[in-house]
């Protein structure tokens, strides 16, 4: 069994995971294709006891047993804020790209190789599973929106969580989006929210204030959340016209 690849992985995030990447090892032994770091924990937005560890694990077989047998292991990670592994089996990769293309790309993108096979420099995902994706990401979430609104459009501050969350959520998307575009996304989202408002002519003060909103008041930025909400989903509704006409 080859040995781990730890030397290009922040020293704290390392002590971390050495010892729980030996027994995951330990458990599932040449089973085990390629295990990778990705998300904050790559890099300089990684918050010690705050960010969570995302750890994806690649299988040659991926059955039942092996997710039974790393039971123990995985809830000893959660307190350590490793969160319970990705677990595909090589197959699911090669076969998914064109439904999980964001999710494959955020990870290429951001990722760092802890033992086995490389298997995302080369990968290729086709611009036309992009788009689509984020067409159905954007109106899918349009259709969310004015769903919640009517559940929770009666408490103000249900609704700003709503714009927040919401918000939130699509950042995959936003950056996916640039990408289309022709651009290398930022990973801090309120750059993000600059460059999807520039690129794709929305009013990005919106987007700004609600990032920024400390929900702990009604207001954004002195104005009324119920307006305000209809600016969010009006600039969503733009969006998705853009993302259709691509």
């Amino acid at each position: 069994m080859e040995s781990l690849k730890l030397e290009h992985v922040r020293q704290d995030v390392r002590k971390i995971i050495e010892p729980y990447l030996k027994k995951l090892l330990d458990i599932h032994q040449e089973n085990v294709i390629s295990i990778v770091l990705y998300g904050s924990a790559t890099g300089k937005f990684y918050v010690a006891k705050q960010s969570d560890i995302n750890l994806m694990v690649v299988f040659k077989d991926l059955e039942f047993k092996e997710l039974s047998s790393s039971l123990k292991l995985v809830n000893q990670g959660i307190p350590k804020k490793i969160s319970a592994p990705l677990f595909l089996s090589l197959t699911h990769i090669e076969t998914s790209k064109d439904v999980f293309p964001i999710e494959f790309l955020e990870i290429k993108e951001n990722n760092i190789l802890l033992y086995g096979r490389d298997l995302f420099s080369d990968m290729e995902i086709a611009e036309t599973h992009i788009r689509l994706f984020c067409e159905r990401e954007i109106k899918g979430k349009l259709i969310r929106l004015r769903e919640a609104y009517l559940e929770v459009g009666l408490r103000k501050k249900g609704i700003e969580a709503l714009m927040k969350e919401s918000m939130y959520s699509l950042m995959p998307t936003f950056r996916a989006l640039l990408r289309i575009k022709g651009q290398t996304p930022h990973v801090d989202k309120e750059n993000i929210l600059k460059d999807i408002a520039e690129a794709y002519v929305l009013d990005r003060d919106v987007f700004i204030a609600i990032l920024r909103d400390k929900m702990d008041d009604e207001k954004i930025q002195g104005q009324d959340v119920e307006i305000f909400f209809e600016k969010y989903i009006n600039e969503i509704k733009k969006l998705a016209v853009a993302v259709d006409k691509l």
